[in-house]
């Protein structure tokens, strides 16, 4: 990540970031660096990053809108390792021009993306295809008392599908109209 030909674009949301990486390929197949710290904070964007997980999601699954309370609120890079996804985030920042506002992305491995999101923004998932892999590194760790999130039909998306897979959990969240956000 020395910047050869990497992007980093704004969105309609502020503070969320599409980084488009490059993807090297020769015979033995293709390389991506995912993360470089000194790439990012140049760029002005934090990188102190204190967990990574990963997902593994069939067809048709919703995951989210997720995000921590504070103080274990966090910024999150997504990463599509396999599969494909249209990947959703939503404003959560009261204090924010764009509070109350969503963006998606449809996204394939392929495409080589990292997904920066703010702190204080809800994110969450539809995988498009079976067995679809999705790496989240965050500068926070867990903490169970701070993990909530919105219900993922109360903001205005649109979907596009007519009988998601959701956790109970997920299906458990407020509604954006009602949830007092802490941001």
């Amino acid at each position: 990540m020395n910047g050869n030909d990497i992007k980093i674009e704004d969105t309609g949301i502020q503070g969320l970031k599409i980084i488009r990486l490059n993807r090297f390929k020769d015979l033995r197949g293709s390389f991506i660096k995912v993360f470089n710290t000194e790439f990012l904070q140049a760029n002005g964007l934090q990188t102190n990053l204190k967990e990574c997980y990963f997902s593994i999601s069939n067809a048709n699954v919703i995951r989210g809108m997720h995000f921590q309370l504070p103080p274990y609120e966090h910024i999150k890079l997504v990463y599509l390792n396999s599969g494909s996804i249209l990947d959703v985030v939503l404003d959560i920042r009261k204090t924010s021009l764009t509070y109350g506002q969503h963006f998606s992305i449809q996204i394939k491995s392929e495409d080589a993306i990292l997904v920066y999101i703010p702190v204080g923004c809800a994110h969450g998932f539809l995988s498009l295809e079976d067995s679809t892999i999705v790496s989240y590194m965050q500068t926070s760790v867990y903490n169970k008392e701070c993990d909530h999130g919105i219900h993922y039909n109360s903001f205005g998306m649109n979907w596009k599908i007519k009988l998601p897979v959701i956790s109970d959990r997920d299906l458990s969240f407020a509604n954006f109209k009602d949830y007092n956000s802490p941001f």
